[in-house]
Order: structure tokens, then C-alpha cells, then sequence
């Protein structure tokens, strides 16, 4: 952030306007001209915010040039929050307010008392404070506790009672949120659940552009831009938004999942933590895997789309994916951290409380479902990287017999070691995108996402110990020359009837 401008007093402020090397306006002047700037340098308008380029964003853009009060409409996890906070960035980066005002008071237009009386008293020799764009942003989660005191204002017995001002004295007001956010952003989020009573309390100020504080005959000509949020589920779910402040309210903008799996890749490259001590190179089919979880979960008809599935599911899904990733390269003293396809069946505690299930997901349970989304997304990745993949050397090796038994901590060097044995395996893991030059834990996670894709494509079976099989294999009977261990699985396939997943199945692998 830049110094402040070298004008320190009142006086001088009025000298930089008269020169024209300052100029005053209202903030949603202020807001709109900054934008237009931007427009005209064909500059990105609200960095970080990705996917809204032809959508969201021109929306808002006219809005501004409104002059408009506006209300982002949408589910949960599609930044309605973000977009808000990044209106700072169009504030100007320096604002002159009254030293000491709770309401910023403009030094050439001083709106309380306080600040009405310090300008009279000091003149043009009064210092000025300069005030950063970021605090000029004031945001209130509405709770239906809130009361009007938070929001507009109310009288402070114990101000006047210090002070000896009778109740009805200006200086005995104590000023809410609203006024504090004078010349500059007032956001509101979660509208529906700020009780009716205190949304009548916004109508001055989104109309009239003033407020009352508790009857008393005290005017604030606040000039202020508000800025709402909200779930339209909520209209009916928690509370709604009363008629007239809906009619007062300029712009309703509605936001939206990503259509892409590249934009929210990169939505989730941006947020998540996986930045260790330990170097971590995530393969992409593995990002993609995790993103195609939350484009799985939003189709699914056993996830209630009233709820949505939040973009904060695969941020929060991708960090513990690294997390496994990197327990397992500790304990295998691996000098890198390569996330696999089971690190995402590891992940499933950041999943599963992100998912609202409607009543069929509710008897078969939140974990089953999501194990059936992830091999849903791995089967569409794998799909995708591999179109026309020839097989069956590596399925006709399962079928006649052939077994791997592969943990979630098991070394890279195992993994291969393994993985050699099948014909075909190692030399169609490394064209998932793998460099030639790959060391042995990003081969050993090519190798896991030819398995497990295998494995969701139903062209082979794995226990729950891990245990990667034919489905032939799988079907024969067992008999004690086999000298096989049989497993219960709850696979997508059980037979139905037993609420949570149905009855098991036996399993079996060598």
C-alpha cells in the first residue's frame, strides 16, 4: 500500500481541491468512476474471481454503473462473499475522514456532532487522518438475534451519564454498523435471516439515503453503498426478504456452480493449502479426480440440490488428499509427497460432511455414497486420459488368477515392484501424463489411477483391504486348495435390502 497524500490539515485538503490535485465525491461516484477506468484499460475487474467472466461479472458491472444497491443470489460455495470484499478494490485508495469520527466523517461535510464541533473549533488548522480503502468495508452476518441497535444505532445511558448530556443529545448516540460504514461498503450476508422488523430499519437508507437512531430526532444523510447476499433456498427455509426492501434493493444478481472442470480447478489450485515442508507434486488426473467429485455430488439425485455442493468440498477434499500423501511419504522416508487415487478414499471425512442427502442417500449413508462418487469421478477421468485404451493384457491377468495388495501406506518401491508383475500395467501408468523422467512415486500413483480406473470401470475388483482382482476371480467359489482369505465389501453391487449399503458379499483375493 502507497503513503497517504502529504495533506495533513484541513486547510490544505481545501487547497488540493481548489488545485484539482484532489477531488471529492460520493462513494458510489467513487466505486463507479474507478470502474470505468478499469473498463477502459480492459483490465481484469475482480481478480481471483474465476468463471464468471460472461456471466456474474457484467451483471455487477452494470450495477455499479447504476449506481445500483445490489443482492448476489446463490447456493453456498459460489463467492458471493468474495465478490463482495473484492468491491475495496474500486474504492480510491485514500479517504480524508475527521480524526476521531466513529462515521468517518467527511472533513468539508461533517455529519455528527463530534465531528461538526471539532471542525468549528479547530477551522482550517485541524489535522485530517486518511483512512485506508480496506476499512472502509464494514460486513455483518445477519443472525435473527440482531437487533436494530447493531444495525442502525441506539441511545448510551452510560455516555451521557459520564458525560451529564441529557438522553436526547446527538453526542449520546451510539452509532451501529450502518453509520460506521459512512463513505464507504456496507455488506449484509445471509439476508433471509435478518428478522423483518430490523429489515424495515434499511428502508431510509436505501431509499432516502438517511437514518433515524431511536425516535429521536437525529438525521444521518449517510452516504453509504449497500450490498447483500443470499441463499434464495432461504426464502422459504430460515426467513425471507420483506417485499419493500426487496422493491428498494437496485440489482438482483444471481451467481452459479462452474459449468468447466478447468475453471474450478484452478478455483481450487487457488484456495487450497498444499504448500508442506516436503515438495508435493500433484499428478492432474488426481486434481481432476477431486474436482469431479463435486460435478459427480451436484448430479447425483441422492444429494439435495436445494443445498448445493459447495466449492469449499474439493478445497477442503484436495488439502486432505495431500495430507494422506504426505503421512505416507514420512513413514516411507520418500523425499517427495505424489497424492494418489486412495488418498482420495482417505479424504472421505472432508467429504461427507459437506453433503446434504436426500432421503434414498440417507439409508444408504453419507460414507457409501461418497465412495460411490469417487469411483463415479475416477471412472470419468480415467475416460477421459484414456479413450481407447486396449485392456484386457492387464484385466486377463486379473481374471486368470492374479492379485495386488496395495495399501494406502504402501511405499512407491512396493507399489512398482508389485505393478511389474502384471504385463502391460507400468507402461500404460506412464502414459497418464507422467514425465519420462518420473521418479518412482509419481509411477507409483500412475499405477494406482490405471487400478482403481480399472476398478470403477467394473473391469476389475478390490477388497477393502485393497486387494485388486478379476471379477472372475471374484465369482468362482472357494475351495481350501484356493488358499484364499474371503472379505466383506460394500460394493456399489451388494445385493439390496440391508439399509446402509445392503448385505455383503464375500470377496476374495489371493
Amino acid at each position: 500500500m502507497s503513503a497517504p497524500p502529504r495533506i495533513e490539515t484541513l486547510g490544505e485538503l481545501k487547497a488540493a481541491i481548489a488545485a484539482g490535485a484532489y477531488r471529492r465525491r460520493p462513494v458510489k461516484d467513487e466505486v463507479r468512476d474507478n470502474l470505468t477506468g478499469r473498463l477502459r484499460r480492459r483490465e481484469t475487474l475482480f481478480p481471483g474471481i474465476i468463471g464468471y467472466d460472461d456471466t456474474v461479472v457484467p451483471q455487477l458491472a452494470n450495477a455499479i454503473l447504476s449506481r445500483h444497491h445490489f443482492i448476489l443470489l446463490g447456493l453456498r460455495g459460489q463467492a458471493k462473499t468474495r465478490i463482495l470484499r473484492a468491491l475495496t478494490t474500486l474504492l480510491d485508495e485514500w479517504l480524508p475522514v475527521v480524526p476521531g469520527s466513529e462515521i468517518n466523517d467527511d472533513p468539508l461535510a461533517p455529519l455528527s456532532a463530534y465531528a461538526r464541533h471539532l471542525v468549528s473549533e479547530e477551522g482550517d488548522a485541524m489535522p485530517i487522518t486518511w483512512l485506508p480503502r480496506e476499512a472502509r468495508y464494514v460486513e455483518k452476518l445477519a443472525t435473527p438475534d440482531v437487533t436494530i441497535a447493531d444495525m442502525i444505532g441506539d441511545i448510551d445511558p452510560i455516555k451521557a451519564a459520564k458525560t451529564g448530556l441529557q438522553l436526547g443529545s446527538e453526542l449520546a448516540m451510539h452509532f451501529g454498523l450502518l453509520p460506521r460504514a459512512n463513505r464507504g461498503i456496507f455488506a449484509i450476508n445471509e439476508l433471509p435471516d435478518l428478522a423483518g422488523k430490523i429489515q424495515v430499519g434499511l428502508f431510509n437508507i436505501l431509499q432516502e439515503g438517511d437514518v433515524q437512531i431511536k425516535g429521536y430526532p437525529v438525521r444521518l444523510p449517510l452516504d453509504v453503498m449497500v450490498v447483500f447476499s443470499a441463499n434464495p433456498e432461504d426464502y422459504t427455509a430460515r426467513g425471507k426478504i420483506i417485499t419493500p426492501l426487496k422493491d428498494r434493493i437496485g440489482a438482483e444478481i444471481r451467481t452459479h456452480y462452474l459449468a468447466s472442470r478447468a475453471e474450478a480447478m484452478a478455483i481450487t489450485e487457488q484456495e487450497a493449502w498444499i504448500e508442506r515442508g516436503t515438495p508435493v507434486q500433484i499428478p492432474p488426473f488426481v486434481r481432476e479426480a477431486v474436482e469431479e467429485l463435486a460435478f459427480q455430488a451436484r448430479q447425483d439425485r441422492r444429494v439435495d440440490k436445494r443445498s448445493g455442493v459447495s466449492q469449499r468440498m474439493p478445497i477442503s477434499v484436495l488439502e486432505s488428499v495431500v495430507s494422506n500423501a504426505e503421512r505416507r511419504a514420512l513413514a516411507a522416508g520418500e523425499s517427495m509427497v505424489v497424492p494418489r487415487i486412495i488418498d482420495i478414499y482417505a479424504a472421505l471425512p472432508s467429504m461427507t460432511g459437506k453433503l446434504e442427502l436426500e432421503y434414498e442417500g440417507e439409508l444408504k449413508g453419507a460414507d457409501q455414497i461418497g465412495r460411490e462418487l469417487i469411483r463415479a469421478a475416477v471412472a470419468n477421468v480415467f475416460d477421459g486420459h484414456f479413450p481407447d485404451a486396449d485392456t484386457r493384457s492387464i484385466v486377463e491377468w486379473f481374471d486368470l488368477g492374479g492379485s495386488l495388495n496395495l495399501g494406502d501406506l504402501e511405499p512407491a518401491s512396493a507399489v512398482l515392484s508389485e505393478a511389474h508383475k502384471v504385463q502391460g500395467l507400468v507402461e500404460m501408468a506412464r502414459r497418464a501424463g507422467t514425465p519420462a523422467d518420473a521418479a518412482a512415486p509419481q509411477v507409483a500413483a500412475a499405477v494406482d489411477f490405471v487400478l482403481e480406473g480399472l476398478y470403477a470401470q467394473k473391469k476389475i475388483s478390490r477388497s477393502d483391504g485393497r486387494g485388486f482382482h478379476g471379477t472372475e476371480t471374484a465369482r468362482r467359489p472357494s475351495t481350501a486348495s484356493d488358499r484364499r482369505t474371503p472379505v466383506l465389501t460394500p460394493d456399489d453391487d451388494d445385493e439390496p435390502g440391508h439399509e446402509g449399503g445392503g448385505r455383503k458379499k464375500k470377496r476374495y483375493y489371493n
